[in-house]
Protein backbone atom coordinates (compact mmCIF):
# COMPACT_ATOMS: atom_id res chain seq x y z
CA UNK A 1 0.00 0.00 0.00
CA UNK A 2 1.50 3.66 -0.87
CA UNK A 3 0.89 5.33 2.68
CA UNK A 4 1.00 8.54 1.09
CA UNK A 5 0.97 10.35 4.65
CA UNK A 6 4.21 8.69 6.11
CA UNK A 7 5.81 10.65 8.53
CA UNK A 8 3.10 13.23 8.76
CA UNK A 9 1.41 14.32 11.71
CA UNK A 10 -2.99 14.94 11.77
CA UNK A 11 -4.78 16.28 14.67
CA UNK A 12 -8.47 15.29 14.29
CA UNK A 13 -11.18 16.28 16.67
CA UNK A 14 -14.57 14.69 17.35
CA UNK A 15 -12.25 11.31 16.98
CA UNK A 16 -14.40 9.42 19.82
CA UNK A 17 -16.70 8.67 17.14
CA UNK A 18 -18.47 8.86 13.85
CA UNK A 19 -16.56 10.86 10.97
CA UNK A 20 -13.93 11.93 13.31
CA UNK A 21 -13.25 8.04 14.65
CA UNK A 22 -12.99 6.99 10.81
CA UNK A 23 -11.02 10.09 10.07
CA UNK A 24 -8.39 8.98 12.42
CA UNK A 25 -8.34 5.31 11.30
CA UNK A 26 -7.99 6.41 7.67
CA UNK A 27 -5.04 8.95 8.24
CA UNK A 28 -3.13 6.42 10.09
CA UNK A 29 -3.89 4.20 7.09
CA UNK A 30 -2.72 6.08 4.81
CA UNK A 31 1.13 6.53 7.48
CA UNK A 32 0.32 9.91 9.74
CA UNK A 33 1.14 9.42 13.24
CA UNK A 34 -2.87 10.96 14.62
CA UNK A 35 -3.23 13.43 17.75
CA UNK A 36 -6.97 12.07 18.94
CA UNK A 37 -9.01 14.82 20.09
CA UNK A 38 -12.34 14.86 22.29
CA UNK A 39 -14.17 14.72 25.21
CA UNK A 40 -14.86 10.74 26.25
CA UNK A 41 -11.10 10.01 27.14
CA UNK A 42 -12.16 6.37 27.12
CA UNK A 43 -13.37 6.10 23.35
CA UNK A 44 -10.02 7.64 22.22
CA UNK A 45 -7.84 5.50 24.30
CA UNK A 46 -9.46 2.76 23.01
CA UNK A 47 -9.17 4.13 19.24
CA UNK A 48 -5.66 4.62 20.20
CA UNK A 49 -5.03 1.17 20.76
CA UNK A 50 -6.95 -0.11 17.53
CA UNK A 51 -4.13 2.35 15.61
CA UNK A 52 -1.15 1.39 17.29
CA UNK A 53 -2.06 -2.50 17.02
CA UNK A 54 -2.16 -1.82 13.48
CA UNK A 55 1.42 -0.52 13.37
CA UNK A 56 0.01 3.16 13.23
CA UNK A 57 1.26 5.64 16.14
CA UNK A 58 -1.46 7.70 18.18
CA UNK A 59 -1.54 10.13 20.82
CA UNK A 60 -4.81 10.54 23.54
CA UNK A 61 -5.56 14.43 23.70
CA UNK A 62 -8.78 14.48 26.15
CA UNK A 63 -10.11 18.27 25.67
CA UNK A 64 -13.35 20.43 25.56
CA UNK A 65 -12.46 22.86 22.61
CA UNK A 66 -14.87 25.14 23.42
CA UNK A 67 -12.89 27.54 24.76
CA UNK A 68 -9.82 29.09 22.92
CA UNK A 69 -7.16 28.19 26.21
CA UNK A 70 -8.04 24.61 25.60
CA UNK A 71 -8.16 24.56 21.88
CA UNK A 72 -4.49 25.63 22.01
CA UNK A 73 -3.20 23.38 24.51
CA UNK A 74 -4.63 20.96 22.37
CA UNK A 75 -2.97 21.98 19.85
CA UNK A 76 0.42 22.10 21.55
CA UNK A 77 0.50 19.05 23.06
CA UNK A 78 0.37 17.53 19.72
CA UNK A 79 3.54 19.53 18.63
CA UNK A 80 5.18 18.56 21.66
CA UNK A 81 4.12 14.66 21.13
CA UNK A 82 4.29 13.82 17.88
CA UNK A 83 6.96 16.41 16.88
CA UNK A 84 4.68 18.94 14.18
CA UNK A 85 1.90 19.09 12.51
CA UNK A 86 0.80 18.84 8.80
CA UNK A 87 -2.97 18.06 8.81
CA UNK A 88 -6.00 19.57 11.11
CA UNK A 89 -9.19 17.74 10.70
CA UNK A 90 -11.84 20.05 12.45
CA UNK A 91 -14.77 17.53 13.23
CA UNK A 92 -16.21 18.11 16.42
CA UNK A 93 -19.82 19.21 16.62
CA UNK A 94 -23.05 19.30 17.73
CA UNK A 95 -26.45 19.18 15.76
CA UNK A 96 -29.70 20.13 18.45
CA UNK A 97 -32.57 20.74 16.28
CA UNK A 98 -36.22 22.21 17.36
CA UNK A 99 -38.10 25.29 16.46
CA UNK A 100 -36.30 28.54 16.67
CA UNK A 101 -39.24 30.24 19.14
CA UNK A 102 -39.44 27.46 21.68
CA UNK A 103 -35.47 27.27 21.62
CA UNK A 104 -33.72 26.30 24.48
CA UNK A 105 -30.83 28.81 24.17
CA UNK A 106 -28.08 27.08 25.93
CA UNK A 107 -28.64 24.69 22.89
CA UNK A 108 -28.26 27.47 20.71
CA UNK A 109 -25.20 28.63 22.71
CA UNK A 110 -23.64 24.99 22.58
CA UNK A 111 -23.85 24.39 19.03
CA UNK A 112 -22.12 27.67 18.34
CA UNK A 113 -19.72 27.08 20.70
CA UNK A 114 -18.51 23.75 19.36
CA UNK A 115 -19.28 23.77 15.66
CA UNK A 116 -17.89 27.05 14.91
CA UNK A 117 -16.30 28.72 17.78
CA UNK A 118 -14.19 25.68 18.89
CA UNK A 119 -13.22 24.57 15.12
CA UNK A 120 -12.06 28.35 14.90
CA UNK A 121 -9.81 28.06 18.27
CA UNK A 122 -8.41 25.19 16.51
CA UNK A 123 -7.20 26.46 13.38
CA UNK A 124 -6.24 29.61 14.79
CA UNK A 125 -3.86 27.42 16.72
CA UNK A 126 -2.81 25.00 14.49
CA UNK A 127 -1.97 28.11 11.41
CA UNK A 128 1.57 28.52 12.82
CA UNK A 129 2.53 24.85 12.88
CA UNK A 130 1.24 24.44 9.54
CA UNK A 131 2.76 26.92 7.96
CA UNK A 132 5.92 25.67 9.35
CA UNK A 133 5.27 22.10 8.05
CA UNK A 134 4.20 23.54 4.37
CA UNK A 135 7.51 25.51 4.26
CA UNK A 136 10.14 22.87 5.86
CA UNK A 137 8.68 19.44 5.54
CA UNK A 138 9.26 17.35 2.56
CA UNK A 139 5.85 17.40 1.30
CA UNK A 140 6.00 21.30 1.46
CA UNK A 141 2.00 21.45 1.61
CA UNK A 142 -0.21 21.37 4.79
CA UNK A 143 -3.90 21.00 5.48
CA UNK A 144 -6.97 22.24 6.99
CA UNK A 145 -10.37 19.98 6.50
CA UNK A 146 -13.24 21.55 8.17
CA UNK A 147 -16.45 19.34 8.41
CA UNK A 148 -19.23 21.92 7.21
CA UNK A 149 -22.90 20.47 6.51
CA UNK A 150 -25.49 20.19 3.83
CA UNK A 151 -26.96 22.76 5.83
CA UNK A 152 -24.38 25.11 5.57
CA UNK A 153 -25.53 25.37 1.92
CA UNK A 154 -29.13 25.28 2.46
CA UNK A 155 -31.01 26.43 5.66
CA UNK A 156 -34.06 24.63 6.51
CA UNK A 157 -36.83 24.80 9.07
CA UNK A 158 -35.87 23.11 12.87
CA UNK A 159 -32.90 23.83 12.22
CA UNK A 160 -31.91 27.54 11.95
CA UNK A 161 -28.75 28.07 14.46
CA UNK A 162 -27.38 24.54 13.17
CA UNK A 163 -27.63 25.73 9.85
CA UNK A 164 -26.13 29.19 11.18
CA UNK A 165 -23.15 28.00 12.56
CA UNK A 166 -22.43 25.45 9.41
CA UNK A 167 -22.92 28.19 6.55
CA UNK A 168 -20.64 30.24 9.64
CA UNK A 169 -18.14 27.30 9.20
CA UNK A 170 -18.29 27.93 4.90
CA UNK A 171 -17.51 31.13 5.21
CA UNK A 172 -15.01 31.10 7.70
CA UNK A 173 -12.75 28.15 5.38
CA UNK A 174 -12.99 30.15 2.40
CA UNK A 175 -11.58 32.86 4.02
CA UNK A 176 -9.06 31.18 5.54
CA UNK A 177 -8.19 29.61 2.21
CA UNK A 178 -7.59 32.88 0.62
CA UNK A 179 -5.06 34.04 3.33
CA UNK A 180 -3.38 31.03 3.48
CA UNK A 181 -3.21 30.03 -0.35
CA UNK A 182 0.05 31.53 -0.80
CA UNK A 183 1.77 29.59 1.73
CA UNK A 184 0.50 26.25 0.71
CA UNK A 185 -1.47 25.94 3.43
CA UNK A 186 -4.99 24.54 1.82
CA UNK A 187 -8.01 25.25 3.51
CA UNK A 188 -11.37 22.53 2.61
CA UNK A 189 -14.82 22.30 3.45
CA UNK A 190 -16.43 19.09 3.63
CA UNK A 191 -20.24 19.17 3.68
CA UNK A 192 -22.09 16.03 4.15
CA UNK A 193 -25.50 15.21 3.54
CA UNK A 194 -26.85 12.24 6.07
CA UNK A 195 -24.38 10.37 7.51
CA UNK A 196 -25.41 7.69 9.83
CA UNK A 197 -24.05 8.78 12.86
CA UNK A 198 -25.02 9.28 16.90
CA UNK A 199 -24.95 13.18 16.13
CA UNK A 200 -28.97 12.76 15.58
CA UNK A 201 -29.07 10.98 18.92
CA UNK A 202 -28.75 14.19 20.71
CA UNK A 203 -32.23 15.29 20.22
CA UNK A 204 -35.78 13.74 22.17
CA UNK A 205 -36.79 11.16 20.61
CA UNK A 206 -39.64 13.29 18.31
CA UNK A 207 -36.94 15.46 16.93
CA UNK A 208 -35.35 11.90 16.11
CA UNK A 209 -38.38 10.76 14.67
CA UNK A 210 -38.89 13.71 12.75
CA UNK A 211 -35.53 13.32 11.17
CA UNK A 212 -36.22 9.27 10.13
CA UNK A 213 -39.73 10.80 8.24
CA UNK A 214 -37.87 13.46 6.22
CA UNK A 215 -34.98 11.33 4.88
CA UNK A 216 -37.50 8.00 4.47
CA UNK A 217 -35.55 4.82 4.02
CA UNK A 218 -32.96 6.05 1.91
CA UNK A 219 -29.37 4.57 2.39
CA UNK A 220 -27.58 6.79 4.10
CA UNK A 221 -23.92 8.04 4.26
CA UNK A 222 -21.48 6.27 6.30
CA UNK A 223 -18.74 7.79 8.17
CA UNK A 224 -15.88 5.91 6.13
CA UNK A 225 -17.63 7.75 3.37
CA UNK A 226 -16.69 10.89 4.78
CA UNK A 227 -13.19 9.55 5.82
CA UNK A 228 -12.31 8.60 2.23
CA UNK A 229 -13.01 11.77 1.14
CA UNK A 230 -11.05 13.50 3.69
CA UNK A 231 -8.28 11.05 2.67
CA UNK A 232 -8.34 12.31 -1.32
CA UNK A 233 -8.09 16.12 -0.31
CA UNK A 234 -5.52 15.82 1.61
CA UNK A 235 -3.40 13.12 -0.44
CA UNK A 236 -3.78 15.20 -3.62
CA UNK A 237 -0.25 16.84 -4.92
CA UNK A 238 0.72 19.59 -3.71
CA UNK A 239 -0.31 21.98 -6.25
CA UNK A 240 -4.17 20.77 -6.13
CA UNK A 241 -6.38 22.48 -3.31
CA UNK A 242 -9.81 20.84 -3.16
CA UNK A 243 -11.83 23.91 -1.87
CA UNK A 244 -14.81 22.74 -1.11
CA UNK A 245 -17.12 19.02 -1.66
CA UNK A 246 -20.50 18.18 -0.97
CA UNK A 247 -21.56 14.70 -0.49
CA UNK A 248 -24.80 13.24 -0.41
CA UNK A 249 -26.51 9.86 -0.26
CA UNK A 250 -27.39 8.90 -3.72
CA UNK A 251 -30.90 9.21 -2.70
CA UNK A 252 -30.87 12.54 -0.66
CA UNK A 253 -33.30 14.87 -2.30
Amino acid sequence: MNRRLEGTVALVTGASSGIGHATALELAREGASVALVGRREDRLTGLAAEITGAGGKALVVPADITTAQAAAEAVERTVEGLGRLDTLVNNAGLMLLGPAPSADLNDWRRMIDINLMGLMYTAHAAVPHLVKAAAEEPRQVADIVNIGSLAGRNAYAMSAVYSATKFGVGAFSEALRQELARQHVRVSVIEPGSVDTELRTHNPAAIQQHIVAALGDIERLQSQDIADTVGYIVTRPRHVAVAELLVRPTEQA
